[in-house]
């Protein structure tokens, strides 16, 4: 069972207490500093201040801006061994203009508390764990309208090589225009990219002053050419239960029939189920799951 536990991951491989602190350390120094160096001055409400060596913020721009000095945040960014509240978490946090899954991401390498939730966390219950995995063989997942994958079973990770992916960056539209990896799995990718991009813009609708989807749209903008055309497009479109093509490299080509099903009349989060459009698909689907899966129907 592969679960998302609000915006923390808890399958192998992800970030949890028994990380080596050495190492959490020099994670959280590269996080910070990839953060740092994507925020622009101007987006902050400083002055260009003319040639800069490295992108984006100084270290003691950030520091000013947090209100922490620029000694304590340096030795922050150089993965130094030093206490950390929870309020100068927040203030790097707002100053870096992170996202609820960067902040998250960044309260967990601290080693302090998660931060509050918000309205797109989910907590997977127990009931819905039990229908993640009675569905297997079926790959499902469970994503909210901004596509975070919100949680998955193992099926559906070895469709797609979830595990591979950083946790921060679990989001389908990013990997779809980012991930040449996942894009290469996706075979009508010129066909499903304009489609997610369209259908995530009429979510947004319902989000437009939210930091967590500007945050991910600027992203997308400035790593993805394709994305940032399409949605210069304004194109809108409804989510629909259509065939999705996929290549695997252990298996080959397969087809499904997805099939998204809501958790509520008003519910932001949904189940998608991938169900194999022919018996070929029935039979890779199976293989791909037989080294994991034990009294598979045959």
């Amino acid at each position: 069972m592969y679960l998302v536990t609000g915006f923390e991951s808890w399958h192998p491989g992800g970030v949890t207490a028994s990380v080596d602190d050495d190492a959490r350390r020099e994670e959280l120094a590269h996080f910070l500093r990839s953060r740092r160096e994507r925020i622009t001055p101007e987006q902050v409400g400083l002055p260009p201040g003319g040639r800069r060596r490295t992108p984006g913020l100084r270290r003691e721009e950030v520091a000013q801006l947090a209100g922490v000095g620029v000694t304590w945040y340096t030795w922050l960014e150089q993965g130094r061994d030093i206490k950390v509240s929870e309020s100068v978490l927040a203030a790097v946090a707002n100053t870096l203009q992170l996202d609820p899954h960067e902040r998250a991401h960044l309260y967990t390498l601290a080693g302090s508390p998660q931060p509050p939730s918000v309205k797109n966390c989910f907590v997977l219950s127990e009931a819905v764990e039990t229908m993640l995995r009675q569905l297997e063989p079926l790959p499902v997942s469970i994503a909210n309208t901004r596509t975070d994958i919100l949680g998955y079973n193992r099926v559906f990770e070895k469709l797609f090589d979830l595990d591979t992916v950083p946790f921060e960056d679990r989001n389908t539209l990013l990997q779809m225009c980012t991930n040449q990896a996942w894009r290469d799995r996706i075979v009508d990718l010129d066909e499903a990219l304009p489609r997610s991009v369209a259908t995530f813009r009429k979510a947004m609708a319902e989000h437009l002053t939210d930091s967590s989807w500007k945050s991910l749209v600027r992203r997308l903008q400035a790593e993805s050419p394709e994305f940032a055309e399409l949605w210069e497009r304004h194109d809108v479109m409804g989510l629909e239960n259509l065939t999705k093509r996929v290549w695997n490299p252990e298996v080959g080509l397969m087809s499904f029939q997805y099939t998204s099903m809501w958790f509520g009349p008003r519910s932001e989060v949904r189940m998608t189920t991938y169900t194999p459009g022919n018996a070929e698909t029935w039979e890779k689907i199976r293989r791909l799951a037989a080294a994991d899966l034990v009294g598979v129907p045959a």
